[in-house]
């Protein structure tokens, strides 16, 4: 996408780019950084930057392209000339959005990005599970000869919490496989929407206590952090898998750690984590029951194109501090 400009505009800006999924295609857009007088800063991140890693960066920048990187009320006042945020993704829950509406700051994002990829490796994952496909894999590489009892989906509960476009997306899913469909959601959901996914809106306590898959599909906010600990484990089945590609925070990983030590539940496939990358003592990695993914359910070049292109347009609009509607087109 881009924007109309300005015959003869010579607007130089400072822009610090953080979105680990966009700097290996830096180069490719190093033209149109040319064409609309913006100078990349491009620094070494692993995963996401700290606040005091953002602090020695944001004093002369006047727009973001930043992944999960932790913009707090402290890093966005201490750039005077910021103009934009523009988060390369969905989820905005590591950007204080008072702080900087408080100063102006534009923060965009493109909603619903990832619905696709990410409903797919819940299915994945959710087949998985039911068919014991990694547990017979392992075994017979071990050889062992076992005949490891799986179960049909179509006697089967999947259970999403988050009915919101991914969480939609996982029960269109299961549904084509004859699964029973539960959600719950801390919105009201329009009746025609469940209607049309057949599935029945249920509470809390009711989706933990009747799924065998219980996917967690929701946006990190003060209703969802630590959404599963201990009390919501205890409520599910002892046969029952939890699976999070949401965020890792609606997750207490100390809570559910126990549980599948104690047995409370029969497993778990985290995509997310409290922290990331996760630690290497960290008792999820060796544990046969569950299956672990770094942050990568999104993975999609169709997706990851899109917000790409749809990013830098935001990015370049919040620069010119302009109300006008992004223009379709090639970067």
């Amino acid at each position: 996408m881009e924007i109309q400009t300005k015959k003869g505009e010579k607007t130089t800006w400072n822009v610090l780019i953080t979105a680990s999924y966009l700097k290996p295609d830096i180069e490719r857009f190093s033209g149109w950084f040319k064409k609309h007088g913006i100078k990349i800063v491009v620094p070494q991140v692993r995963e996401r930057l700290t606040e005091e890693e953002l602090l020695a960066l944001v004093g002369d920048i006047d727009g973001v392209v930043c992944g999960d990187d932790y913009f707090t009320a402290r890093v966005i006042n201490a750039a005077p000339r910021l103009k934009v945020i523009s988060k390369w993704g969905t989820g905005i829950d590591s950007i204080d959005t008072k702080a900087a509406e408080a100063r102006g700051i534009r923060v965009c994002r493109t909603p619903d990005a990832f619905t696709e990829p990410v409903a797919d490796t819940v299915m994945g994952y959710i087949l998985c599970f039911a068919r014991n496909i990694v547990v017979m894999d392992r075994a017979i590489k071990n050889s062992a000869w076992k005949k490891i009892p799986g179960r049909a989906l179509n006697e089967s509960t999947v259970g999403v919490i988050g009915v919101g476009a991914i969480g939609s997306g996982v029960l269109r899913r299961a549904r084509s496989f004859g699964a029973r469909l539960i959600g719950t959601d801390v919105r009201e959901i329009h009746r025609g929407h469940t209607s049309a996914l057949a599935v029945e809106m249920v509470s809390l306590d009711a989706l933990l206590s009747e799924s065998d898959f219980v996917s967690l599909n929701c946006d990190l906010n003060s209703t969802s952090r630590h959404l599963i600990s201990t009390a919501q484990l205890k409520r599910m089945k002892s046969t029952a898998y939890l699976i999070n590609c949401a965020r890792g925070p609606c997750v207490d990983e100390k809570a559910l750690v126990t549980a599948l030590e104690d047995g409370e539940i029969a497993g778990a496939a985290l995509d997310v984590f409290e922290d990331e990358p996760l630690p290497n003592d960290s008792l999820l990695r060796q544990m046969d029951n569950v299956l672990l993914a770094p942050h990568n359910s999104n993975s999609s070049p169709k997706a990851w194109e899109h917000v790409h292109r749809n990013t830098l347009g935001q990015l370049l609009e919040g620069l010119r501090n302009s109300k006008r509607s992004l223009i379709k087109g090639k970067i």
